[in-house]
């Protein structure tokens, strides 16, 4: 993006001023890295130099800024980038950096920003993924068209972590991996009947039963992805193995050998972890299978996550949440029968993936354009995928496999 002059902005206001002196204090004991912040006032220097991090130039282009960040704390900080009033040198390094000072962000959020937090998080409580809720909170994120999802992710439209063994390997070849690796560890044979929750683009279910000759009986709740799921399950040939659904989760019946949800389980709300693992435990016949593909946060950060909106939560995916792996287990001992067989993390080959999703999306901007969507679109979604790859790189969030399976005698009182 195009940096406009300094001199364009004329001075820097008292209160900007007050403010931007009140962040450097705040910012006075970075480490693990270096920060240099320049504005029509000046250039300073935060951290320590050094070799082994990177040092890291943030432009602010308007005192807006400043002003935004005192409001609205992180979450105005992003709104700021949005609205062209910043640009920064390295956006994944500079996460990266805040995500090693955390306690120094986390002081950001007070004041007037504890307001719109306030605020943000009432927003957010009436996006509660009830039946009507879920579908629209998935519809104003999936529905954005599928033309727009298919510029940047792999050909098989797989929306979720890929699975690398290296930094620069295809994404094509990383994604089929995963789809391998899924079909793999269900143990997926022609005899197999199974049930997929969150069909994506049909890109799980159409590899599981060309591959694997299993039957797959999928559901998604957003139109786009119903109706192009289908086109493509018809066009692969495939109608006889794969059904498509309009369906929310949790009406869901009958009772499958298989069952797989690639990471569906952030869509649901904290409030419905219960019946999530509930429904699971219900759609599975004895000694069968589930596997879930969940981001994951660190155990101890999650109860705070929960109460906080972040900038996922305002801007890009409404009503989701990450859950942690002591919130699944403890949401699945609550409710159902599952014994967990296997866990994986594979953090750093979503921070791959992530990473190639936005060179794609980036490479791609005048398709963008031309689809109807304006640059602080733009700019929010290069942020968002910027935001997320510094996570999963420093290792704050996850993504793991987690393999259940029924009991082999259905428990007293379940035919």
């Amino acid at each position: 993006m195009s940096a406009r002059p300094f001199s364009d902005l004329g001075e820097v206001g008292s209160v900007d001023r007050f403010l931007r002196k009140r962040l450097l204090k705040r910012l006075e004991g970075l480490r693990h890295g270096t920060l240099e912040l320049v504005d029509a006032t000046g250039t300073v220097v935060l951290g320590v130099p050094s070799e082994a991090y990177p040092r890291v130039r943030l432009e602010i282009l308007d005192p807006s800024f400043y002003r935004a960040l005192a409001a609205s704390g992180s979450v105005g900080a992003a709104e700021a980038y949005m609205a062209d009033a910043w640009v920064c040198s390295d956006l994944v390094a500079l996460v990266r950096l805040l995500v090693r000072n955390r306690n120094l962000l986390d002081g950001m959020e007070t004041g007037s920003a504890k307001v719109s937090s306030w605020l943000m998080r009432a927003l957010n409580a009436a996006r509660r993924n009830t039946r009507a809720g879920a579908r629209k909170n998935i519809a104003a994120h999936y529905d954005l068209g599928n033309a727009f999802f298919a510029l940047f992710l792999s050909e098989d439209l797989m929306y979720s972590s890929a699975m690398f063994t290296c930094e620069d390997e295809p994404l094509e070849v990383a994604s089929l991996r995963k789809l391998d690796v899924l079909c793999e560890k269900l143990r997926l044979g022609p005899e197999d009947h199974v049930v997929e929750i969150g069909s994506g683009w049909g890109g799980f279910a159409i590899h599981a039963a060309r591959t694997r000759g299993c039957r797959v009986t999928t559901t998604t709740i957003s139109a786009e992805q119903y109706a192009l799921a289908k086109q493509r399950v018809d066009a692969a040939g495939l109608s006889d193995r794969v059904t498509v659904l309009a369906q929310d989760y949790r009406d869901l019946e009958g009772r499958y050998d298989k069952l797989v949800s690639i990471e569906m389980i952030e869509a649901i709300g904290p409030q419905f972890l219960d019946v999530y693992f509930a429904t699971l435990d219900r759609l599975l016949k004895p000694g069968g299978l589930a596997l879930v593909q969940a981001i994951t946060i660190e155990d101890h950060r999650y109860a705070q996550a929960v109460r906080s909106v972040d900038f996922i939560k305002r801007h890009v995916f409404p009503g989701s949440f990450i859950p942690s792996i002591a919130a699944m287990l403890a949401a699945k001992t609550r409710s159902s029968h599952l014994a967990l067989i296997e866990l994986q993390d594979f953090g750093l080959s979503y921070a791959r993936t992530l990473k190639a999703w936005r060179m794609r999306f980036l490479a791609n901007i005048a398709q963008v354009h031309a689809q109807g969507f304006d640059t602080r679109f733009i700019r929010l979604w290069e942020f968002y995928l910027a935001y997320c790859e510094g996570g999963f790189r420093e290792r704050s969030i996850g993504v793991s496999h987690l393999l259940f399976q029924a009991p082999l005698i259905a428990p007293a009182g379940r035919d």
